[in-house]
């Protein structure tokens, strides 16, 4: 064999190694795809995985379906994306508490989020907003917080105990000194209806929840918990204005795949979701929610969880949070 003939066969041997995984690459994907929401239908979480798995079914040109898992404060669902195969056709959108909060709020998870489950992206993230009767004193964030400071134990009510906006309220204790008490209840409908009447003076949710009632004054806002002004309310505050430093809360939604999928699948996902968060009709029906677009990098993302982990779980042990049900 001539030393021409030997370098043939080695091209050919070395491009028939390729094909296949060239090929592979490029099939994905080549079935339906499954969204895992870990809440019942018509919650943001459930609308935001139907605007991304809509576009995202239009670019595949397969079909990505939403699974709705309710059960466990997202535990169930989640625990069914973490046992499934490893190939990015089993995904799930969930939000920071699942990650960040729960791992510390209960005893025992039947997964580890940071050993389990593979970030894709941050999809969108939502401010939070503190919201007050009218008949409080107060007229921005400086002044309620030197209320908050001068009334200890001033009630809060929150849509769930341990979730984001329960402990947006313990952290704004923690770096002020005001102390606040935490009437969680279950969903934000029960809780707009006792904020209106006043029988609990604050209010911490989403803009969207209490939107008419802002705008009709039947309730009034505090600040936003996020670093910047949100775009649904420019003229409210955020407590960072005021001097509190290290603080910026907002609930994020993620997407995140098994552990151990491969990462030009993760990367291709990333993509595609980048994509829709940055077309305007999509970005339209995100500001509806309330949400900000994001699309990040799964680097990026795992950082946020890190960070976010760290600092709630300090919250969490200093406050004696747990969740025993």
């Amino acid at each position: 064999m001539t030393s021409m003939t030997r370098v043939a066969l080695a091209v050919c041997l070395g491009l028939a190694f390729l094909i296949p995984r060239s090929g592979y690459a490029q099939a994905f994907p080549a079935k339906a795809i499954r969204v895992v929401v870990p809440f019942s239908p018509g919650g943001s979480t459930d609308v935001l995985a139907r605007i991304v798995a809509q576009r995202m079914t239009e670019a595949f040109g397969q079909q990505v379906v939403i699974d709705n898992r309710a059960g466990a404060n997202t535990i169930v669902g989640t625990e069914l994306v973490t046992k499934a195969a490893a190939d990015g056709y089993t995904l799930l959108m969930t939000i920071d508490a699942t990650v960040v909060i729960n791992p510390h709020a209960y005893s025992k998870l039947p997964f580890d989020p940071l050993k389990d489950l593979a970030p894709i992206t941050k999809v969108a993230a939502l401010p939070l907003i503190v919201v007050a009767h009218p008949s409080l004193p107060f007229k921005n964030a400086r002044e309620f917080i030197a209320f908050a400071k001068a009334n200890p134990g001033l009630s809060y009510s929150s849509s769930g105990y341990a979730s984001t906006a329960h402990l947006s309220l313990v952290l704004l204790g923690e770096r002020t000194g005001a102390r606040f008490t935490h009437i969680a209840y279950k969903g934000g409908g029960q809780a707009v209806v006792d904020a209106l009447a006043g029988y609990v003076p604050l209010f911490v949710t989403a803009v969207p929840t209490v939107a008419a009632y802002l705008k009709s004054n039947k309730l009034k806002p505090v600040a936003f918990t996020s670093l910047k002004r949100h775009h649904s309310l420019p003229e409210v505050q955020t407590f960072a204005e005021v001097g509190i430093t290290d603080y910026d809360v907002t609930i994020w939604y993620g997407m995140f795949a098994p552990a151990g999928t491969p990462q030009p699948t993760i990367g291709r996902l990333r993509e595609e979701v980048a994509k829709v968060v940055a077309n305007p009709e999509a970005r339209e029906r995100l500001a509806a929610l309330g949400a900000d677009p994001v699309g990040n990098t799964p680097e990026q993302l795992e950082a946020e969880i890190r960070a976010d982990y760290a600092r709630w779980g300090k919250i969490i042990r200093q406050g004696g949070i747990k969740i025993t049900e």
